[in-house]
């Protein structure tokens, strides 16, 4: 991949100066018309060796472009607050908008890279093998929302690379551009070619292509990720979107002799008489309480998603779990309708960036689920988005789990007859008739759809790390007290 870089491509002075002004003139129209559209952002990745010309290339870049409308990320070393988070979510919370160009100046390649280069020994292939998929997934999923994602690595040869720094520090004036770390790079710069071109080849596909830049010639450089940037916009800006297929129904639904359904199974006879559910309360009440002042505690976070039938009592549940939890610690994220700024971004990313801390609690009451649930019953996307966003979801949490992050997810089930008698009752009661709504009454006759959708999204997405709870919740003490135990066990398993 790299030897095809290594041509000595330059341009003269005279042939730069002459193409400029018109490059420069079409890049701005072409940017203010992706600024007007507005239908898809895009993620510009910039990567390579050191002394490639990845800075100079980018400062030129964005003086030529409107930078009301660029977006410069320089990823250095991961802040303390970016370390408490997984490992993406620094990446997650930086993408851009639709309408506009996101500049990552070090990206989510850097640290695998890196890392595998200056290990030792076979172990580091398969972590980086690992990091690779999961970056190949990634993208995918930028890609499916829409973004027009560009990586150019910036190549040197290892002569023209030893020729930089003799010359930069036989120089008084420049030589101190030339680090320590610069020259243990050089040291290693067979390991970190190695490694560089393997995770290129396979990461690099048509969704995600890597455009390789020979870094020798500062005016080739500058001239080639110019126009391969104005090409790539312009082509998009051009393209109608591409049709999605239509998947089939899952198969994968957890149905017996197919009347018998996850749902249908639940006993929700289950209940608790008042003074044993006020011993059990307290009882589990106090246990979380411990648990979130234990000193391992500081070192994760918990994530709990609350999902379920209308008036199923997610609302005073979640009462429960924070009255027994330090204010200063918890956080409830209610979730509504998408805004137009999280419309601009890909699905997950209004959920990406309300992860917690370390040492703190986060509890979403309905969550990225709606995309399978009320999105998919509802007709909001398309059957090809949904079916995709199983394998999303799945990654995400995957990603939360990996880096220490307790996932517990609740989904509260009452019987359609139950539901009835709240709603009701919620119309009857003056403090009660804010909850309900004619939404309500229209969600209520897709009941069937409903359960469909969360018996495949259960069969789909409950993991071993990562399982769904199902609580019978038409006896509120019960579902309560099943919901506390049940986080409590949660956390304990993630403080081991």
């Amino acid at each position: 991949m790299f030897e095809d870089a290594e041509l000595g491509h330059a341009i003269d002075k005279a042939t730069y100066d002459a193409r400029i002004p018109a490059l420069r003139s079409e890049l701005l129209d072409t940017q203010f018309a992706l600024k007007d559209q507005r239908t898809f952002p895009v993620v510009l990745l910039v990567g390579g060796v050191e002394g490639g010309g990845r800075g100079e290339t980018v400062n030129v870049l964005t003086s030529w472009l409107d930078p009301r409308h660029v977006e410069v990320n320089g990823m250095g070393d991961a802040s303390d607050e970016e370390l408490e988070r997984p490992r993406m979510w620094r990446f997650w919370r930086s993408l851009p908008p639709k309408g506009k160009i996101g500049i990552f100046f070090g990206s989510w390649y850097t640290g695998p890279i890196l890392e595998a280069s200056l290990s030792k020994g076979r172990s580091r292939w398969p972590k980086l093998e690992q990091r690779i998929d999961e970056i190949v997934r990634f993208e995918r999923m930028l890609s499916e929302e829409g973004a027009l994602v560009l990586k150019f690595w910036f190549h040197l040869s290892k002569a023209a690379q030893r020729r930089r720094i003799k010359e930069l520090k036989k120089d008084p004036l420049t030589r101190w551009r030339v680090t320590g770390i610069d020259e243990d790079y050089f040291k290693k710069y067979d390991r970190f070619r190695d490694v560089s071109e393997h995770t290129l080849r396979h990461t690099s596909n048509a969704l995600a292509p890597w455009l390789v830049v020979e870094g020798v010639d500062r005016r080739y450089r500058e001239l080639f990720v110019a126009e391969e940037l104005l090409r790539a916009v312009k082509t998009r800006l051009a393209s109608p979107k591409a049709a999605r297929p239509t998947p089939a129904r899952p198969s994968d639904a957890p149905e017996v002799d197919g009347k018998r359904t996850l749902l249908t199974e639940l006993d929700l006879t289950k209940k608790l008489v008042k003074n044993k559910y006020e011993k059990e309360l307290e009882k589990w009440q106090g246990h979380l309480a411990l648990l979130t002042r234990h000193k391992r505690f500081r070192d994760h976070s918990v994530v709990v998603v609350f999902e379920g039938n209308d008036a199923a009592g997610k609302g005073g549940t979640i009462r429960r779990v924070t009255g027994a939890v330090d204010a200063r610690v918890v956080r409830v994220v209610p979730i509504a309708a998408p805004t137009d700024e999280e419309k601009a971004h890909p699905y997950l990313w209004r959920f990406w960036r309300q992860l917690p801390r370390a040492g703190h609690i986060t509890i979403f009451d309905r969550s990225w689920y709606g995309r399978v649930l009320v999105e998919r019953v509802e007709g909001f996307c398309s059957p090809y988005d949904w079916e995709r966003a199983y394998g999303e979801i799945n990654d995400f949490e995957e990603e939360m789990v990996s880096h220490g992050t307790v996932v517990a997810k609740f989904w509260l089930a009452i019987s359609k007859d139950e539901q009835l008698r709240r709603f009701k009752e919620r119309e009857q009661v003056a403090f009660k008739t804010f909850k309900i709504t004619e939404e309500d009454w229209r969600n209520r006759k897709k009941w069937d759809a409903y359960s469909d959708a969360v018996c495949d999204m259960v069969g789909r997405t409950s993991s071993a790390k990562a399982p769904w709870t199902m609580v019978e919740a038409n006896d509120k003490y019960h579902a309560r007290v099943k919901v506390l135990k049940t986080l409590c066990e949660r956390i304990e398993n993630g403080l081991r």
